[in-house]
């Protein structure tokens, strides 16, 4: 764009009814079985959208720790395999890494994996549906070597 270009109509349109904007927030607290446990979070995040009475904005689900992650995919078997499959390929269970003589333990490719998928996921919600994909869904991806009780957050803006 250039300085005098103008954005579209629309754009002004939904700025010109702003008022102050809503947040509510919600603490779910989800078990996992094992590492690469994939665990659907869509009905939660759905659910906390809609009892937030919030009609349109953006919804942030973040999981606090360092082993753990929240992405999207299409939850079906197929992922189930591929994605342990892919993060394998990337951070290999048998791999030396220095985070094991830190700390003497065996989840280093935990904490690598974790940063590579991310620990927070942003989605647009309106007339308080998530504007996810047909077969999009939201997922929790539990990293670490042992089942544990994730505590999620969702965070849900708008007005």
């Amino acid at each position: 764009m250039t300085a005098g270009d103008r954005l579209p109509e629309t754009f002004y349109q939904a700025h010109a009814h702003c008022e102050a904007m809503a947040v509510a927030t919600r603490t779910l607290h989800i078990p996992t079985s094992k590492e690469l446990d994939i665990v659907d979070l869509t009905g939660h995040v759905r659910s906390a959208v809609k009892e937030s009475g919030i009609k349109s904005g953006i919804v942030t689900v973040f999981i606090p720790g360092s082993t753990a992650s929240v992405t999207t995919t299409e939850f079906e078997p197929g992922v189930f395999s591929d994605l342990p499959n892919a993060l394998e390929n990337i951070a290999p269970k048998e791999a030396q890494y220095a985070h094991h003589l830190t700390w003497g333990d065996d989840n280093g490719r935990s904490h690598v994996r974790a940063s590579i998928l991310g620990s927070s996921l942003t989605v647009p919600f309106s007339n308080s549906s998530l504007l996810l994909g047909t077969w999009q869904q939201i997922v929790l991806v539990e990293l670490d070597t042992r089942s544990r009780k994730r505590t999620v957050i969702v965070q849900i803006i708008g007005e």
